[in-house]
C-alpha cells in the first residue's frame, strides 16, 4: 500500500536552499500487508547525484512489497547540492522509519537501505558512516537520538568507491572539482569498511561500462578481510543502469535472490 509522502524534518531540513529548485527531504512509504510487523528496506534510486531514476524507486518497493517486506523511497538530495546533504538524508531515513516503526507496522532491527549506481554509493556510505543516535546537544528533535545504522545495506551496481574506478559524473556532483582527497577516500566504501558494519547483498554485472565491476569487487574484498558477512552476485552480461532487469531474465534473477537473502535475516 503506497502512501503519501512525509517531509523528514518538520522543523527545517538541514542545509536546506531554496535557491536549488528541490523540495525539502521526503520520503514514501510502501508498506506490506501484514498483520505482524515486517522488515523494512528504503530505496534509493540511481541518477550520478543529478537525479533519481524513476525505474529504480517505485517498481522496487513494490517488488519487495510483494515478498512481504515495506519499503520506504527516499528523495534524496542531489546537486547542486553536494556533500553530506544526500547522506544526512539517508541517515534521517533511517532514523525516521525506525523512531516510526510501530505506525508503520515494522520491525525497528530490521530496516535495511538499498541503492543503485549513484544511490548505492549513498547507501554504502550509509552502512558505513552511521551513528548510534545524535547526542542531546546535537539532536534537533527526538528523531534525532534514534540509531542511523542500517541492519543491512543493498548494493545494486554500486559507485562503491570513489577512486580508480568511480564513475566520475556521480563523483564531481557529489564531491565538486577538484574533489578533496581526503574526502574521496573516506567516501570510498573499500577504504572505509568497519567492524560494526551489517551484512551486504550486492550485485553487477561483469560487462558494466558506466560503473565497473570492480567497485563490487574490491568493497567484496575489504569485507573479507574483516571477516564480515556478504552475498554477491556478478552476472556475466548486461549494461549499466538495468533497474529489475526483466528484460534479461539471467540477470532478473537479482531480486528473488535478494528477497531470500532479506527473509535469511528475519526481514
Amino acid at each position: 500500500m503506497k502512501l503519501e509522502k512525509i517531509k523528514l524534518w518538520e522543523n527545517g531540513t538541514p542545509l536546506y536552499e531554496p535557491s536549488y529548485g528541490q523540495p525539502e527531504t521526503t520520503i514514501t512509504p510502501y508498506i506490506a500487508d501484514s498483520a505482524s510487523p515486517v522488515g523494512a528496506v528504503i530505496v534509493l534510486p540511481g541518477g550520478a547525484y543529478c537525479m533519481r531514476a524513476d525505474h529504480e524507486g517505485e517498481p522496487v518497493a513494490m517488488m519487495l512489497n510483494a515478498a512481504g517486506i515495506s519499503a520506504f523511497v527516499l528523495d534524496y538530495r542531489v546537486a547542486p547540492y553536494k556533500y553530506p546533504a544526500a547522506l544526512l538524508d539517508a541517515r534521517r531515513a533511517v532514523r525516521y522509519v525506525r523512531k516510526n516503526a510501530g505506525k508503520f507496522n515494522v520491525k525497528p532491527d530490521k530496516i535495511g537501505i538499498l541503492g543503485f549506481s549513484a544511490g548505492g554509493h549513498l547507501a554504502v556510505t550509509a552502512i558505513e558512516q552511521f551513528d548510534y543516535g545524535m547526542s542531546a546537544g546535537e539532536a534537533s528533535d527526538d528523531i534525532d537520538l534514534v540509531s542511523s545504522r542500517p541492519d543491512a545495506g543493498i548494493l545494486c551496481y554500486p559507485v562503491a568507491s570513489l577512486r580508480e574506478y568511480t564513475h566520475t559524473g556521480s563523483r564531481d556532483n557529489l564531491l565538486g572539482v577538484p574533489a578533496d582527497p581526503a574526502l574521496v577516500d573516506k567516501l570510498s566504501a573499500e577504504v572505509s569498511v568497519r567492524g560494526d558494519m551489517p551484512p551486504v547483498f550486492m550485485w553487477h554485472t561483469a560487462e558494466d561500462n558506466g560503473v565497473p565491476v570492480q567497485n563490487c569487487l574490491h568493497l567484496a574484498c575489504a569485507m573479507s578481510a574483516k571477516k564480515l558477512p556478504y552475498e554477491l552476485h556478478v552476472f556475466p552480461y548486461g549494461p549499466h543502469g538495468l533497474g529489475l532487469a526483466q528484460q534479461l531474465p539471467n540477470v532478473a534473477q537479482w531480486s528473488p535472490l535478494l528477497c531470500e537473502w532479506l527473509h535469511m535475516y528475519e526481514f
